[in-house]
């Protein structure tokens, strides 16, 4: 399948693209990747450096007669986010992502694609070797851990990059050039409880929640998709109220970064309840679905009658912790007064784990405004310390403040309006990219984001859009060549 990606295009970048996806690369595990890079540097015969916490760096003298220009910094992130679908068998740690095309789109079979941010990577790579593209001076950096931590760009030291322009390729719509994004901060609840027995006179069923969209727990959250997380809870705690529903595990969501897309709970009823158990569930699960009707065509909410589990939730903890999720706000907090459409400061209940007596529950909170970012956060740690959980803060990163002056922006404006006839959409964006962090050691760095057309990123519906990144490609051409 990945063969007629490779007749793609410009081809130069999507061979790349199919070389790079080969490589196993989940956030934290990037080892192969790395090594995989470095060689990449090496056999091209560039100075080629790995730093101390990951990040590869390659440098590529100018093309001759440009060597007086500016020196640009191409930055993307090696990492991809690793979704799956539930009934798909893939193994991150050691698959390469499998790929075809559809139509006007790349796409992957039942996992994310790694568009996000490997097109970018490929693009870097593939100017790297070319002979025939003009450019100025180039550093090549490529960031680790960006999906899960952004611990890469925290961790690249001042000194190690001698550019006075960063490229970051890591914008997801092709006529949007980016001049800002939100910072965040990782919320995580945790608290141990006592399981008790389970009585007699009551029977197990699992509740299913999956068939949402998912997706970009910053980009799309203004979008109103469903959170499996939510809908478990609305569920569970209807349960509770009428029919004396105990829970026993929960499992909903994964990644921080993505809207929770499937949610598994083991409850356990008073048998005496079991018709009007159902009855009123289903009920529920069809009003809920007619709710998400639009966003949410593929929402599917599945009770079945299972094994009744040996051991159910303190009652206690159980009302508190269903409260909780239930007061936790989840999407977006406050719009931009400054920057019209906008999302300011947004929360995604990412992820919920109940079994064996430990409770934790992950967010995670944007905002392109620091004190907005903590006023949030702070809101969800007084509800989750209130039903006796332990609330940690960690993950702290800056947003990147427009410049709106910038050099490089009149550059890319520009460039864009001539080979395209039109204005391109400069905008923050709501996602977080490493622009902020890199900022903080290299200051006086003029940066700017862009990138080709992807959709679903952080979902397994990922999809790269063909026609889009031609036109982007002719874009990163053009701007090396413009920059002074």
């Amino acid at each position: 399948m990945s063969q007629d990606v490779r007749q793609l295009e410009p081809s130069a970048l999507w061979n790349k693209f199919a070389d790079l996806n080969a490589v196993p690369r989940p956030s934290k595990k990037e080892e192969r990747v790395i090594a995989f890079m470095r060689d990449f540097g090496a056999n091209l015969g560039l100075e080629t450096h790995v730093d101390e916490v990951g990040n590869v760096i390659i440098k590529k003298p100018a093309t001759p007669g440009m060597e007086n220009r500016t020196p640009v910094v191409m930055q993307s992130h090696l990492d991809m986010v690793h979704q799956k679908n539930a009934d798909t068998v893939f193994d991150f740690n050691t698959q390469g992502i499998e790929m075809y095309v559809e139509g006007d789109w790349v796409k992957a079979k039942g996992t994310t694609l790694g568009a996000d941010n490997g097109l970018g990577v490929a693009t870097i790579m593939a100017v790297l070797e070319s002979t025939t593209i003009a450019h100025p001076p180039l550093e090549a950096l490529f960031t680790v851990d960006e999906e899960t931590g952004m611990t890469g760009a925290m961790g690249l030291k001042g000194g190690l990059l001698t550019g006075g322009i960063l490229l970051n390729l890591d914008t997801e719509e092709d006529d949007e050039i980016g001049v800002g994004c939100a910072g965040g901060i990782d919320v995580t609840a945790t608290r141990t409880y006592k399981e008790e027995d389970t009585p007699e006179f009551k029977i197990g069923f699992e509740i299913v929640v999956k068939g949402l969209q998912g997706g970009h727990s910053g980009m799309q959250i203004h979008e109103g998709l469903g959170n499996a997380n939510k809908i478990m809870n609305r569920l569970l705690f209807d349960g509770f109220q009428n029919f004396g529903l105990r829970i026993s595990e929960i499992d909903g969501g994964s990644l921080r970064n993505a809207i929770p897309r499937e949610s598994k709970a083991l409850v356990a009823i008073d048998a005496m309840h079991e018709d009007a158990f159902l009855l009123e569930l289903n009920l529920l699960a069809n009003t809920i679905k007619r709710e998400l009707s639009t966003t949410e065509p593929e929402l599917d909410i599945a009770v079945s009658k299972s094994e009744t589990p040996e051991a159910i939730m303190d009652l206690g903890v159980q009302e508190g912790v269903t409260r909780a999720l239930y007061a936790a706000l989840n999407g977006v907090y406050r719009m931009s007064a400054d920057i019209p459409d906008l999302v300011e400061t947004s929360n995604n209940i990412a992820r919920v784990l109940i079994k064996d007596g430990n409770i934790s529950i992950g967010c995670l909170t944007r905002s392109s405004v620091e004190s907005s970012k903590m006023d949030l956060a702070n809101m969800l740690r007084a509800t989750f310390e209130l039903t006796g959980c332990e609330v940690e803060f960690s993950g702290d990163y800056p947003g990147w403040t427009p410049r709106m002056d910038s050099p490089v922006l009149k550059t890319l404006t520009t460039v864009y309006e001539t080979l395209n006839k039109d204005k391109p959409h400069v905008a923050a964006c709501h996602a977080g990219l490493e622009c902020g962090i890199l900022g903080q050691n290299y200051p006086d760095m003029d940066m700017i984001s862009f990138g080709p057309h992807i959709k679903g990123a952080h979902s397994p519906d990922e999809r790269a859009q063909i026609s889009s990144v031609q036109k982007y490609w002719k874009f990163v051409v053009e701007v090396l060549k413009a920059i002074e």
